[in-house]
């Protein structure tokens, strides 16, 4: 889900400085005092660019149109002015004695790129516009000849999500990725523009940039994610050969091999990054139960107001506040009838204090139960940490703002739905199987895929991978670390990292790998905190004041602090642990290998 923030420098947080610390020769040596001064102006500068920054942007993604595209643009292109600017500015400071807060601030400030010219600024600004306007209005066709016949990225989903046709897939899959070549000539003059900026700050490239927001080096935070990722690829593993056998029970050997890569098209979700709408033909055998939290919740004509909700009170039975009437007044959760808008769910915090929204085309399904959930984990962090200083107004990472909500998706269990009046029993034993299998096909399978979006991206920024191979080197990490491959040939000039809404927005995906990881520690932590003895998966933190309290002692930190020390006060831990997960799947890993080595007998009669 993308999150929309009060940006005050680019996705900033603490790291050290790599640039050269000296001032000019000639100017005269700052005092304290002025470095100070500095920091409160510019943080104040920064923070009503910002605000504006973000009005003209949620306006422009929820009326897109020429005009408020020209707009967003506009205010895009004065905020990365004043934060460039601020930036250089700040450079002169590295050094003075000042606060630990201000010195955590100078540092932040830096962490941004800069261009100096103003025609390459407004043409940066401009073409980030274009391409996130060019990903929401995409429409695919299946009859050139006929406008009815054209649908947008909902609905291909959808046929994605529920059709069991491998041809009507495959077309769909098609369609859908030949709308991002458009703008791939903008995609790859916008990576020159954004690399530029980069080095103009000091950094080698604007994928260093983005790995330097971890407070370790680039280096380090490519190392560090791979050890996670390792940590994980064995459950990862066991998943995938289960799936590729019940996809060739279903679809036959002849669409889906015994070895080798499995095609993308196959796996329920436009881009195979989970698996979750696979679970009817994935299913424990002989599963018994009839649940269906999607058509509960549609034969309760459930509306988008009641499922926010759902979401708003069991944030509140921690003990957080209620969501202000502001919320309900200016958010967008129905999809409007006559205008395009962008409708790929997201948090903003419009003025870093009680102007918080979200804009989610909601329906009544499981997923979208979920997600709202996991939306509002964004608007309460805002919420949490608005009494902090301007720059200390975000999260201790991005990955810690992607966990937040995701932490509380994994107390929707059984138990809680039967407590909201969702649900009327709960599964047995075998049954909890098909619980867990659903829920990896969800977390699970994404890892991979969260991983690599990045991956692919820090090669295309340090120019390892030029635009003429944007499509080989994508392909390439699929089949290494998801074990997927094109359902057809690569096209001349193709670009299907692009039909990726975050590649589209240029919005860095580490965030939601780390996510995966932090969300499964978090609730380890606090299950513990509640008292909790169980399966770590039936656990729900549900109406726990306790967990509540030391959630919300987390959240109120913001980033003034190093991410560790808030993964401390939450965990107690300061290394993140992809463990957690282990441990909750951990029955379902069993059964998982048990019913591989069965295939592999079975196949071998």
């Amino acid at each position: 889900m993308k999150l929309k923030p009060l940006v005050l420098a680019c996705s900033v947080l603490f790291a050290p400085v790599s640039w050269a610390q000296t001032a000019a020769p000639t100017a005269p040596a700052p005092t304290t005092a002025e470095a100070e001064q500095f920091v409160h102006d510019a943080e104040a500068k920064l923070e009503q660019a910002g605000i504006r920054a973000q009005r003209a942007e949620w306006v422009y993604e929820n009326f897109i149109t020429d005009d408020t595209e020209s707009i967003t643009a506009e205010q895009a292109e004065q905020m990365l002015t004043i934060s460039g600017d601020l930036a250089l500015q700040a450079r002169r400071f590295n050094g003075v004695p000042v606060s630990e807060a201000s010195a955590r601030k100078l540092q932040q400030m830096q962490l941004t790129l800069m261009l100096v010219d103003p025609t390459e600024r407004a043409a940066y600004a401009r073409i980030a516009a274009s391409m996130s306007g060019s990903y929401g209005k995409a429409k695919y066709c299946f009859k050139k000849d006929d406008p009815k016949s054209c649908l947008p990225l909902g609905e291909l989903e959808k046929i994605m999500a529920t059709s069991r046709d491998p041809a009507k897939l495959k077309e769909t899959w098609l369609g859908w990725h030949s709308q991002s070549p458009a703008y791939k000539d903008d995609y790859a003059k916008y990576v020159e523009l954004s690399n530029k900026g980069a080095v103009q700050m000091g950094f080698a490239d604007t994928g260093a940039l983005w790995r330097s927001n971890y407070e370790m080096t680039p280096e380090q935070f490519e190392a560090e994610t791979e050890r996670l990722w390792q940590q994980v690829k064995p459950l990862y593993d066991s998943l995938y050969t289960y799936t590729r056998h019940q996809l060739q029970k279903t679809y036959g050997d002849k669409v889906v091999p015994s070895t080798g890569p499995i095609p993308a098209h196959l796996f329920g979700n436009m881009w195979s990054q989970t698996w979750n709408n696979l679970y009817p033909i994935l299913k424990p055998a002989g599963l018994s139960s009839s649940y269906d939290l999607s058509k509960v919740l549609e034969q309760r004509k459930v509306t988008p107001e009641q499922m926010t909700g759902y979401a708003e009170r069991f944030y509140t039975s921690l003990g957080m506040e209620k969501l202000p009437a502001t919320f309900w007044q200016r958010s967008l959760l129905t999809k409007p009838k006559d205008r395009e808008v962008v409708c790929h769910a997201s948090a903003w915090d419009i003025d870093t204090q009680t102007d918080v929204r979200i804009k989610m085309c909601i329906t009544p399904t499981a997923e979208d139960f979920t997600t709202i959930h996991h939306e509002l984990g964004h608007v309460y962090y805002f919420m949490a940490y608005r009494d902090k200083d301007a720059m200390f107004r975000n999260g201790a990472n991005d990955g810690f703002h992607e966990a937040i909500g995701d932490t509380v998706a994994l107390s929707v269990t059984p138990e809680y739905l039967k407590k909201v009046g969702l649900r009327d029993t709960l599964p047995t034993k075998e049954q909890e199987i098909g619980t867990l299998l659903n829920k990896a096909l969800e977390k699970v399978a994404f890892l991979p895929f969260g991983y690599l979006v990045d991956k692919w991206r820090w090669e295309v920024y340090s120019g390892k991978v030029k635009p003429a191979d944007y499509d080989k080197a994508w392909w390439e990490l699929r089949q290494q670390y998801q074990g997927i491959s094109r359902p057809a040939p690569m096209e001349a000039n193709g670009f299907d990292a692009g039909a990726k809404f975050h590649v589209a927005s240029d919005t860095p995906y580490a965030r939601y790998f780390l996510a995966d990881i932090l969300q499964f520690q978090f609730h380890r932590a606090l299950c513990k905190e509640a008292g909790y003895t169980g399966p770590l998966n039936r656990c729900s933190i549900f109406e726990n004041k306790k967990a509540g309290e030391k959630f919300q002692a987390m959240l109120k930190m913001g980033s003034s602090k190093p991410w560790t020390e808030a993964l401390k006060t939450i965990t107690g831990e300061d290394k993140m642990d992809a463990t957690a997960i282990l441990d909750y799947f951990a029955p379902l890993k069993v059964w998982l290998d048990e019913q591989n080595a069965q295939f592999e007998k079975t196949a071998k009669k």
